[in-house]
């Protein structure tokens, strides 16, 4: 297993913004606390809250120093929040963890080994669906790796689960839109930093559904795709069109015919499911 120390070439950065998540900012912290690997810095970003999520955090802070907290005087979107957090990390590594997603404890432990194992420069992992009631929905799995052009028929990198090396590839900003912006970070690092993006299929982290989020409006989140093509990718009409097709087929075949995604292999099933 991985060996390191407490020097940045072995820190992750983990970037987390957040917005009104006094219900589910505290089990996110923990599960970074309970990591079994020790070396991390949490950068969380508050989005103006007006609930109790700052002093949830602050209090937080006085159990473990490791746990930075910033605080945006309007409320400016993930995107930019992401973008705050990343410019004061310090971490070799820069890892991805919204306020109301989890963790499994040996994450960072299994997921370090591997990018170090295969020299990759971004990776991702599989992860588990829970709704709102913290019941759960189902298993999301990966491929072993995904280039720019695959990428672009299907965002199969959870962003709650993804690391980037910026020892190799420096630091790398999401495009500052509303919605979309991780996708179109996973994109910029594919086209402009490395080849391949490495899926370490083991369900590794905790992902919840919310059924009042942005993305969680089908039409909006497939209009703002196709914007990311056209507008963020410079792709033209037409392969924007061509993508987006590809984009919308895939999903609707992982939703609607589960069974024929995977004889398809458009998602795998996690090797470690408990």
């Amino acid at each position: 297993m991985l060996k390191t120390d407490t020097s940045n070439n072995g820190l992750v950065s983990i970037i987390t913004p957040t917005y009104n998540s006094a219900n589910t900012i505290e089990n996110t912290i923990k599960s970074a606390i309970n990591q079994s690997y020790p070396w991390w810095q949490m950068i969380i970003v508050d989005d103006a809250s007006t609930d109790d999520t700052v002093d949830i955090i602050k209090n937080w802070q006085t159990v473990d120093n490791r746990i930075l907290l910033i605080q945006l005087d309007y409320n400016s979107g993930a995107a930019i929040a992401r973008n705050r957090a990343i410019h004061f990390a310090i971490g070799r590594y820069i890892a991805f963890l919204d306020s109301d997603d989890q963790w499994k404890a040996d994450k960072l432990l299994k997921q370090i080994d591997f990018m170090r194992s295969n020299n990759a420069d971004l990776s991702f992992t599989g992860y588990e669906k829970i709704d709102g009631n913290n019941e759960h929905i189902g298993y999301v799995g990966v491929p072993s790796a995904v280039s720019y052009k695959a990428l672009l028929k299907s965002n199969i990198i959870g962003c709650l689960t993804a690391i980037y090396d910026t020892k190799h590839i420096g630091k790398v900003y999401m495009p500052e839109i509303r919605t979309r912006q991780d996708y179109g970070l996973w994109l910029d690092i594919l086209k402009n930093h490395t080849a391949a993006a490495y899926g370490l299929n083991e369900v590794l982290a905790v992902y919840s559904v919310r059924s009042n989020s942005i993305s969680s409006n089908k039409k909006k989140a497939a209009f703002n795709t196709f914007k990311l093509y056209r507008d963020i990718e410079k792709l033209g009409n037409v392969k924007s069109v061509y993508y987006f097709c590809h984009y919308v087929i895939r999903g609707l075949v992982k939703t609607k015919f589960p069974e024929l995604a995977l004889r398809l292999k458009l998602n795998k099933t996690p090797n470690n499911i408990h």
